[in-house]
Formats: C-alpha cells, sequence, structure tokens
C-alpha cells in the first residue's frame, strides 16, 4: 500500500465550492483517515463503492499511444464531489479512497522514446510492477464486500482489475469491454492493448464479451484468433449502427447473458465514445447517453463487480468537460446499483 495517497478532508475542502441551501456530494461521501488495514476498515463501513484513481499513461506509451491519461483523475475528482448530493446520488454510500501515485514511474518514462525499442521494453516491465499494486489493491476492495469504481489512467489497468477481483472470489471472473479495441493483443510485454489476453492466458479472466469493436482497427489474424476461443465473444461497432445488422437491445442481452453467470466487471474505454479526447480519440462512435446507458443496463445486475472508465486525456482546455463526462458515468453506475430491475 506503499503507493496509496488517501484522499483526505484537507483535499476535499480545497476542492468544494459550498453553496448555502444545497448538499454537495463531497460533503457526504466516507473517507479513510489511515493507510493501514484497508481491508478491515472498508470491511466495517457501510458503504457500496470505493473510487480509486489511477493517474498514469505508462501503459498507453508502451503500447505506442497518446500519453496524456494521467491527467484525468484530478478533473474528475473536482467535478465529481461538486454535483448536488439529492435523493438520487447515495452519497452517504460512497466512499473516496484516493489515488496510486506512479509518479515515480511517471518520471521515468519521460525521458524514454517511443521510437526507442529498449524503451519501450522498459515500459513494459514498470506496467508489470504497477499490475501488482492495482491488483493487490483491488483485492482488498473487492474482498471487503465493495465495488471499486476506477478512474485510469491507461486500459492496461483492466489486468489489475480482473486479477484483483480474481483472486478476491477465489475463482476467474467475467468482462464486459466497451471498447473500439479487443486489447487482446499478443503477450509481448504488459501494456494498454492487452490485459485481457494476458488476464485470460493466466486464468483470472473466463468470458471476455468486446462491445463495439471498429473494423477498421482490428486485424483479420486478431479476428480469427477470437472467434476459435468458445469464452470471447463480440461485435462491432459498424454491425451495430452504421449497418444496422445487429439491434443494440438484443446484443445488450446476449452480451449479458455471456458475461452474468458470475461476477463481471464492466470496463468503458473512452475510445469508444464520439469526439472525446482519448489516447485514440475516434470521430465515429457511441454517444455519451448510449454509453450512459451501457453502464446503467451492466450495472444493474447483481453480479456487476467493478467499473473501469479509462483512456480518456484531461488538459486544461477540456478538463470540466472530461470531468463531467466521467462523473456523469459513474453516477450512472451507483444508481443502477440501487435501481436494479
Amino acid at each position: 500500500m506503499d503507493k496509496l495517497i488517501l484522499f483526505n478532508d484537507s483535499e476535499l475542502k480545497k476542492l468544494l465550492n459550498k453553496r448555502i441551501g444545497e448538499s454537495k456530494f463531497g460533503e457526504q461521501i466516507a473517507m479513510l483517515t489511515s493507510i493501514s488495514n484497508i481491508y478491515e476498515q472498508l470491511e466495517n463501513l457501510d458503504v457500496t463503492h470505493v473510487i480509486i484513481g489511477l493517474p498514469e499513461d505508462i501503459g498507453v506509451f508502451a503500447n505506442y499511444g497518446k500519453s496524456g491519461t494521467y491527467n484525468t483523475w484530478n478533473a474528475v475528482i473536482k467535478i465529481l464531489v461538486n454535483i448536488q448530493n439529492n435523493e438520487f446520488s447515495n452519497a452517504h454510500k460512497v466512499l473516496i479512497l484516493g489515488h496510486l501515485d506512479f509518479s515515480s514511474e511517471m518520471l521515468k518514462v519521460s525521458t524514454f522514446s517511443q521510437t526507442n525499442k529498449k524503451d519501450v521494453l522498459k515500459a513494459r516491465k514498470l506496467v508489470k510492477k504497477m499490475d501488482a499494486h492495482v491488483s493487490f489493491l483491488i483485492q482488498q476492495i473487492v474482498a471487503a464486500g465493495k465495488k471499486p469504481i476506477i478512474i485510469g489512467g491507461g486500459h492496461n489497468n483492466a489486468y489489475g482489475n480482473i486479477k484483483g477481483s480474481s483472486l478476491a472470489y477465489g475463482f476467474p471472473i467475467n468482462v464486459i469491454n466497451f471498447d473500439a479495441h479487443t486489447d487482446f493483443r499478443p503477450e509481448e510485454g504488459r501494456h494498454s492493448g492487452n490485459g485481457f489476453s494476458y488476464a485470460f492466458a493466466e486464468g483470472f479472466l473466463n468470458h471476455y464479451f468486446v462491445f463495439g469493436v471498429h473494423e477498421n482497427y482490428t486485424s483479420d489474424k486478431l479476428f480469427n484468433a477470437l472467434k476459435k476461443i468458445p469464452n470471447v465473444q463480440f461485435n462491432t461497432f459498424e454491425a451495430l449502427e452504421i449497418r444496422k445488422e445487429l439491434k443494440l437491445k438484443k446484443e445488450l442481452v446476449r452480451a449479458l447473458a455471456h458475461v452474468s453467470n458470475n461476477p463481471f466487471g464492466i470496463e468503458i474505454d473512452c475510445d469508444a465514445i464520439e469526439n472525446i479526447a482519448s489516447s485514440a480519440m475516434t470521430p465515429s462512435g457511441f454517444s455519451v447517453n448510449k454509453t450512459r446507458m451501457f453502464v446503467d443496463f451492466f450495472g444493474k445486475h447483481d453480479n456487476a463487480c467493478y467499473l473501469h472508465i479509462c483512456e480518456a486525456i484531461a488538459t486544461p482546455e477540456n478538463e470540466t468537460q472530461i470531468g463531467k463526462l466521467i462523473t456523469y458515468l459513474i453516477m450512472d453506475f451507483i444508481k443502477a446499483g440501487f435501481n436494479k430491475s
């Protein structure tokens, strides 16, 4: 837990914009005051969801992607604590834990070049070390009976989410991944494009569904390989939204049937959302509202065990919009848990 920086009252006060007659979300959430015995503390708290930040983009760098995902946690927390606390928010059931501090690793990578193969390999070794911190923290949260909400960072952290949850349950978990890419690239050293293939190969991931894969950015070799794995299913964005060969509602139901027999994680890659700044920003993707409905649909199931939102890039120019987008998704997941169908 040496990487965990707790969110505290001092930080909260700096971020809160209080108004007379209003109650803000951040005024009602829980926080921890000690870094020791995280599992025991969480187990004894009457909260259902635990929010954690992973401000890094080393996995993105190691996958030859566009850096900048490390800023997103700060952009989100500013917005999240200042939304209204009301009958819909369930703020008293939420704990903001803090973030894992990967600043020393980030400093090392800042001297690396993506055109240097040795530097890329070094970055991939750093990602593997970071995996251990992510998986341990997620294991503690899930074992304590809480649902983690993880704000990235790169999609490399899916591996730690899956491994940590699997270790907490004692068996492999399932995952639904809302993504333009499968992130099932070869095991060539850890990066943001192979979190699921590593988790599957190592026995932490059982059933996997990729929702909305972009046909232009997935190789024929990878498509053919996935079709040979019974536990892996997918659909494509073009089949759903362009050619209309598949009905969205039916595909949501099919995906849920594939993953919901066991605890499953919900992975949201912002690369899949149209015109959202991300490591692989797309001009053609799902709308924000369809993304929100996706989170609500899967979040209502009893076996939904975590939410991970990743790959968004927050800049001084767009940080308010990125913060609002991810806050909507966070709240949709929390609300879904209290409004099961």
